[in-house]
């Protein structure tokens, strides 16, 4: 099935569309969250993006009626934290690393084998990272990210020179993958969130005509779920179009949330 893509202008707001209220009472909502700039804003230091008090309560409303998982590039675990909800499913690593509370680690072919790999990567980022001021190393099970929000600008070219040169050096071994001020190096396979949506629908029982999967996501890495579901569910990007890092986007999403109030606004509405 081919995938349209629509500049992020153009998208139907999902609070205001009467064709979305009628598919959502039509079926049984699956609902896949990714977490930073969907849950919680993006913040300069990974560790400070903690949920409100008020989005928990939301999500764990939401939970109570209906299938939630959460699809992050942190690790699983930082996840469970930042959220503080352990009654998710939680998939981390940009699905990597999979967990559901009813069943623990949901095991797929794309979970382990490059544990040596990563570790000799990010030893190597951080010392090459080490000398320029504001660039962050963070490890995780199944990538290492490179941000560099904090770096002067004048100094981002060389960390993606750096970045670049890593990637040379393993043509046949790692990826990367663009976000929001950072580079995220992980193992050359054919996993993503879109397979890990996928993945779970299957797992958990969740492909029968009544079910709508919905995922709601803001980052270039959730454009592979918002193409998963095409034709299947419904993609929901999260952003201002009059933001300059997502003006001149193109999204496969079907409608579009523009901020993480609007975001808490409708998985309220969800729960309902």
């Amino acid at each position: 099935m081919s995938v349209r893509s629509s500049s992020i202008g153009d998208l139907p707001s999902a609070l205001d569309s009467e064709e979305l209220a009628e598919r959502i009472r039509a079926a049984r909502p699956a609902v896949f969250l990714d977490y930073d700039g969907t849950l919680t804003p993006i913040v300069d230091r990974p560790q400070d993006a903690v949920i409100s008090a008020r989005m928990r309560d939301v999500v764990s409303n939401l939970a109570a009626r209906c299938t939630v998982c959460v699809i992050s590039g942190r690790d699983r675990p930082v996840v469970q934290e930042l959220m503080g909800i352990r009654d998710l499913v939680v998939a981390g690593s940009h699905g990597f690393d999979i967990w559901s509370p009813e069943r623990g680690t949901i095991e797929h072919e794309a979970a382990s084998g490059f544990e040596d790999l990563l570790a000799r990567v990010t030893s190597q980022l951080q010392e090459e990272l080490g000398s320029i001021e504001g660039a962050v190393v963070e490890p995780k099970r199944a990538s290492v990210a490179a941000h560099y929000r904090l770096v002067a600008p004048a100094q981002r070219p060389e960390v993606q020179r750096i970045v670049e040169r890593v990637l040379e050096e393993h043509p046949e071994d790692l990826k990367v993958t663009p976000g929001k001020m950072v580079y995220e190096l992980q193992p050359r396979l054919d996993w993503d969130k879109g397979r890990a949506v996928l993945h779970l629908i299957a797992a958990l029982g969740l492909d029968g005509e009544d079910v709508l999967p919905i995922y709601i996501g803001d980052d270039i890495t959730d454009e592979h779920a918002f193409e998963a579901l095409t034709g299947r569910g419904l993609g929901i990007f999260v952003g201002d179009p009059q933001d300059p890092e997502v003006a001149d986007r193109t999204t496969a999403a079907d409608f579009r949330l523009g901020s993480i109030e609007e975001v808490e606004q409708f998985l309220d509405g969800l729960a309902r």
